[in-house]
């Protein structure tokens, strides 16, 4: 297996039925991934609704996507929280169940010090020997992980060993880039900005499209490792339209809806998360049929 820090990482969205988590279309799902190259999942992130799953459907979902997994691409387990204690939990039980990695959100709604974060995330890592990705999301988060708070945390936690970085700034990325070394795993959170950040020296992106389109996301990701750049702007240009129209509302309601259209899922979700205006609706349809997605 490639580096499970690197490439085209899933963050997969839960399907829902009847308002129960559909397991034997989550299956399904990571089947559709192995199939077409991508080289890990994150189950329970922000596009699988985490925030409206009870812990105990968290840990089963979890479970089930590491079962179906069975060793093929790598695992890496949403278990963020703005409780310490709660994300301890999480981690630990990602781990137990065969998980190769965590993804740990910034603390949200509790605005932590760069101090709080940084004893947040080490707290998690002393207790929890997993190798974990921090998240930064200013935009969902209301905190940005300073790059000098993620340098210490690189330097001070042998197994915290890379970013998904969704601040949405270059300089930002760059000055992780620089200031974590070339050991630490820098990935995008933004589907757009995958080819830029990989530019600068980021190893991939944790995708929102790739439930989606995995093999075009894959291949983009790929060549760019590969320094074949002229491929990877091509790929970058012809996901380019379907990477903005996903987040014509928040995400993960165009992405679910895309699957829905496309007869992959149910178009189902858990309050607060709604259906997508019909006006939007029939534009994210307008989008999906450029790709021979629906027709």
């Amino acid at each position: 297996m490639k580096s499970m820090f690197q490439g085209s990482i899933v963050a997969l969205v839960t399907p829902f039925r009847d308002g129960l988590v559909d397991e034997a279309k989550l299956r399904e799902l990571v089947e559709f991934q192995v199939a077409n190259g991508t080289d890990g999942v994150v189950p329970c992130g922000t596009t699988g609704e985490s925030p409206t799953l009870s812990h105990e459907e968290h840990r089963r979902v979890v479970g089930i996507v590491v079962e179906a997994a069975r060793g093929r691409l790598a695992v890496i387990a949403g278990t963020g929280s703005n409780s310490t204690r709660e994300a301890i939990e999480l981690t630990r039980h990602a781990k137990a169940t065969g998980a190769n990695g965590a993804l740990l959100v910034n603390p949200y709604y509790n605005r932590p010090t760069q101090e709080g974060l940084y004893r947040h995330f080490r707290a998690v890592a002393d207790a929890v020997d997993i190798p974990i990705l921090v998240y930064n999301i200013v935009g969902r988060t209301a905190v940005n992980v300073e790059t000098e708070t993620l340098g210490r945390l690189a330097r001070d936690c042998k197994n915290i060993v890379g970013v998904k970085e969704a601040s949405g700034s270059l300089d930002q990325v760059t000055q992780v880039v620089l200031t974590c070394g070339p050991e630490f795993a820098v990935l995008s959170g933004d589907d757009n900005l995958t080819l830029p950040v990989m530019a600068v020296g980021g190893r991939g992106v944790i995708s929102v499209i790739a439930n989606i389109v995995p093999k075009e996301t894959a291949e983009l990701t790929h060549a760019a490792l590969d320094g074949d750049w002229k491929r990877a702007r091509e790929l970058h240009w012809k996901l380019y339209p379907l990477a903005r129209a996903v987040f014509i509302e928040t995400n993960p309601i165009p992405i679910k809806e895309a699957m829905a259209m496309a007869g992959m899922i149910a178009p189902e979700f858990r309050l607060p998360m709604c259906r997508l205006a019909d006006a939007n609706r029939e534009r994210l349809r307008a989008v999906l049929q450029q790709y021979g997605l629906v027709k």
